[in-house]
Order: C-alpha cells, then sequence, then structure tokens
C-alpha cells in the first residue's frame, strides 16, 4: 500500500511505497500518454535503452554538445569496471570541454563546475596560509 504526504510548505510531495511497488512498473493511466519520451527514467534495465528524450537529461543530449555527452553517458551506464565509470573518465572530460567551449548552451553545468572548483580553490589558499604560518 502507498500513500503520500504534502510537506508543509507546499511545493513537495513525498510518496511512500512497499518494495514491490518501487521495483514493479505500474500500469499507465488512461490520462498519460505511453510513448516513450513519457518515462521518468534515462535508462532502462530491462530492456537496457537509453531514454535520450528524458526530461531528467535536461537537454544535454541535444546539440552542440549531444554527441559528447552521449559519449560519456553511455560508458558510464554500461561500464563495469570498479569503480562504475573509471573507465569513462576521458569521455566526461571531452564532454566538460565542450561544455566550456560553448558556455552559452551550458551555463548551468560550468556555474556547478565554477562553484566546486573556487570552494577547492579556498580550502587549497586556507591549507597554504596555514602551513605558512607555521614555516
Amino acid at each position: 500500500m502507498s500513500y503520500s504526504r504534502q510537506e508543509e510548505d507546499g511545493k513537495d510531495t513525498i510518496l511512500f511505497l512497499e518494495p514491490s511497488e518501487a521495483t514493479t512498473p505500474s500500469s499507465p493511466s488512461s490520462s498519460s500518454s505511453s510513448s516513450p519520451s513519457d518515462q521518468s527514467a534515462a535508462f532502462n534495465p530491462e530492456t537496457g535503452e537509453i531514454n535520450w528524450d528524458c526530461p531528467c537529461l535536461g537537454g544535454m543530449a541535444q546539440p552542440p554538445c549531444g554527441d559528447a555527452f552521449k559519449e560519456a553517458f553511455s560508458c558510464f551506464v554500461y561500464s563495469g569496471s570498479e569503480p562504475k565509470g573509471i573507465d569513462c573518465v576521458d569521455k566526461f572530460k571531452a564532454m566538460q570541454d565542450c561544455f566550456r567551449a560553448h558556455p552559452e548552451n551550458y551555463a548551468d553545468q560550468l556555474d556547478d563546475d565554477d562553484d566546486e572548483d573556487e570552494v577547492e580553490g579556498k580550502e587549497e589558499k586556507k591549507e597554504v596560509e596555514s602551513e605558512a604560518k607555521n614555516i
């Protein structure tokens, strides 16, 4: 049996499912479309196919860097290495290079990278300053 709860702020809904409900695909309701682009996941483990039209991919499979993204994402999904995707690092670097070459299309992804770089830079600066004080 499943049920949902609305959070106090009114923007989030939490769904609680039994394990069998979470792993068994539900039958589509009469009000929803059954086209592949309506699927909520990018990868279907039953068919082994990637749904490039999934909204969860945020349009990253579209040009100009769609091919680089598809190559990197496919590599990760089908990777058998441990840790998963370690064999895909070069493909992800190529994808990031493409993102940087097209900042007008991928500003959100680049902002996330810049924030992480900024935090790492501040931490490294603190470490250097701390070491310099000890000398």
